[in-house]
C-alpha cells in the first residue's frame, strides 16, 4: 500500500486510540472499517466472501462427525465458489481465471453431493447457530 493510504486511514486509527475506553470489538471493527476505506472493489468482495464462510462455519457444531464434517464443508466450499467469483470479475490473468472456473464446477459439484447426503439423513445442509436446537438431529 502507499504511503498516502495509510495517511488517509491515520485519523479514523487515531480518534479509536484517543477516546474513551473501548471494547476490544470496538477496536477491531474501527480497525476493520479504516481497512475498508483503503480496499479495492475485489479485496471488498474477498472480504465479504471470507466473513461469510466463516459466519457459516461458525455455528453449533453437531455431535456426529460426519455430520459435522458436511456441514462445515459445504460453506467452506460455498466460500471457495465465491472467491473464485471474484477473481472471475476482477482478475486479468488467464491461468488464474481458468483455475477459478474449474473451482467453481468442482465445489458446485461436491456441495451438491455433500448436500444429497445431508437430505438423506434429515440433517440441516447448515450447521444450527450457536444456541440453535438441530431438531432434525435430534429426532423431531
Amino acid at each position: 500500500m502507499t504511503k498516502s493510504i495509510y495517511l488517509a486511514a491515520l485519523p479514523l486509527l487515531l480518534a479509536t486510540g484517543c477516546s474513551s475506553p473501548a471494547t476490544q470489538t470496538e477496536k477491531e471493527q474501527s480497525v476493520k472499517d479504516a481497512n475498508a476505506m483503503v480496499q479495492n472493489d475485489a479485496q471488498k468482495a474477498y472480504a465479504a466472501a471470507n466473513d461469510k464462510m466463516h459466519a457459516g462455519m461458525g455455528g453449533a457444531i453437531n455431535a456426529d462427525p460426519d455430520i459435522a464434517f458436511m456441514q462445515g464443508m459445504i460453506p467452506h466450499h460455498q466460500g471457495a465458489v465465491e472467491m473464485a467469483q471474484v477473481v472471475l470479475k476482477h482478475g486479468k490473468d488467464p491461468e488464474v481465471r481458468a483455475l477459478a472456473q474449474k473451482v467453481i464446477a468442482a465445489q458446485e459439484a461436491e456441495i451438491k453431493e455433500m448436500q444429497a447426503w445431508l437430505d438423506k439423513r434429515g440433517a440441516e445442509a447448515a450447521a444450527p447457530a450457536e444456541g440453535e436446537v438441530d431438531h432434525k438431529a435430534m429426532g423431531h
